[in-house]
């Protein structure tokens, strides 16, 4: 399981450490992709493989499954954590978390997400001046 909030800095070469807790779960490798709100998405291989099979089975015919799974599936990279425990992050996918050199990784229980500090700061803000609105709205699902 993946939680917690972890800020680290992109190298020259686009490597991004990722948090020491985290290694142990990505220890047969990883898959970074463009996630949802302009960040990137971090999934172990096995927990991949069930998000893209899922993916896979959506509606051709319909443009915004079709969308999806482009966004998702044509945007992976396969990528191997190194022996400190870092990933490059290839360029198309810095530029579209808008990522330079700040990072901030968080864990979602069965994801990571990396985001650009700044862009991360605003839609944590966002988000906690709107909690009692958001919580409020979930109780129809359970929680």
């Amino acid at each position: 399981m993946f939680i917690g909030e972890y800020a680290h800095n992109l190298d020259d070469k686009g490597r991004l450490s990722i948090p020491a807790k985290f290694r142990s779960f990505l220890s047969q490798g990883v898959v970074l992709t463009r996630g949802l709100d302009h960040c990137l998405f971090l999934y172990s291989k096995e927990e991949w493989r069930t998000l893209a099979e899922k993916i896979s089975q959506l509606p051709l015919h319909q443009k915004k499954s079709r969308a999806f799974s482009r966004l998702m599936l044509a945007g992976a990279w396969d990528v191997e954590l190194d022996s400190q425990g870092r990933v490059i992050v290839p360029e198309y996918l810095r530029t579209y978390a808008g990522i330079s050199k700040k990072a901030i990784i968080a864990g979602l229980y069965n994801r990571v997400e990396i985001w650009d500090e700044e862009s991360w700061q605003t839609y944590k803000q966002e988000t906690e001046d709107a909690s009692d609105d958001i919580a409020e709205s979930l109780t129809t699902l359970g929680v």
